[in-house]
């Protein structure tokens, strides 16, 4: 007898301040009586990232800004094992709610009053989880899509060898997915492969990719100190930033990083996150709360393929 896999399904938890008073978004689907946070199911081959976004958007009308992800719900449907994954968000922008049939209102209530409106026990909770978390920046790190094999380039210097069309490809996909979680900078390092994964997500948000020498291979393999230092400054720099980078350098980084950042990866959900191993195109947000007498802390982590 076979296992059928999990039904996958992304939602969020929007909170908006209102005259000092936080509220969340919760919306009635009449077709089974309830008041629940907006969530839905992936469509075939969707990533959890863009099913966020996507069912946030039709179910309220809102557009959410993507922050730090709240604890995976799991539950049975029919016999059939459903998972949901819930982030933190922020709005974005507003579309205008349209009722339809599976959402036919939408409010603004008080955190306060969550457990008085919601049907569902653990969305309450998470509704309590997400209004004590603070504001949070992110930062990206980002290993380059599928390049040309070194085998098969013949130039004469190796910075130089480009994407393939896959990679091309995956690095279209990577622009809605970057894109929600409202990075405004971009830094490379400075070799091809890197530059070009990214430059469609600059155009996109119209800002210029910036160099990063020392976090070429070349660059880290003269120096690693250097290339460590330079992680570290990106690590505590206040802005909503990517880095694309190479997989021998990912190590460096993150463990520069985590010092930097104080992640101690006692936590399982950081530690499978925090992988230097990433696949082309693989990504790791990392979700940062800065106080105003500067210091920093993480919020939380998260790892994705574009498979996801």
């Amino acid at each position: 007898m076979s296992i059928q896999p999990p039904i996958r399904a992304a939602g969020v938890v929007l909170i908006r301040d209102q005259d000092g008073e936080d509220e969340f978004l919760v919306v009635h689907r009449p077709g089974r009586q309830d008041w629940s946070l907006p969530k839905g199911k992936l469509n075939p081959g969707e990533h959890v990232v863009t099913a966020a976004v996507r069912e946030c958007d039709e179910e309220s009308g809102y557009t959410p800004l993507l922050l730090a992800p709240l604890p995976m719900q799991s539950y049975s449907v029919n016999s059939r094992p459903k998972v949901v994954s819930y982030c933190h968000a922020r709005v974005r922008s507003d579309e205008g709610f349209a009722p339809d049939d599976e959402v036919d209102q939408i409010r603004w209530v008080p955190v306060a009053d969550a457990k008085d409106l919601l049907t569902y026990p653990s969305e309450v909770r998470l509704v309590d989880l997400a209004a004590a978390m603070p504001q949070t920046t992110p930062l990206i790190i980002l290993r380059h899509t599928q390049a040309m094999k070194r085998s098969q380039f013949d130039g004469k210097v190796d910075a130089e060898r480009p994407l393939t069309g896959k990679g091309r490809s995956q690095s279209r996909a990577l622009i809605p997915l970057l894109d929600a979680f409202g990075v405004t900078t971009v830094h490379a390092s400075s070799a091809r492969r890197c530059t070009e994964t990214v430059r469609r997500l600059a155009k996109h948000l119209g800002t210029e990719v910036r160099d990063e020498p020392l976090l070429t291979e070349e660059g880290h393999e003269h120096d690693p100190r250097d290339a460590a230092a330079k992680a570290i400054e990106l690590a505590l720099t206040p802005e909503a930033l990517v880095l694309c980078t190479h997989r021998p350098v990912l190590p460096t980084i993150l463990d520069s990083m985590a010092v930097a950042l104080g992640v101690t990866l006692e936590d399982p959900r950081w530690i499978r996150a925090w992988n230097p191993k990433l696949p082309p195109g693989g990504f790791i947000v990392v979700h940062r709360a800065f106080s105003d007498d500067g210091q920093v802390r993480v919020v939380g982590l998260e790892g994705h393929t574009l498979q996801d």
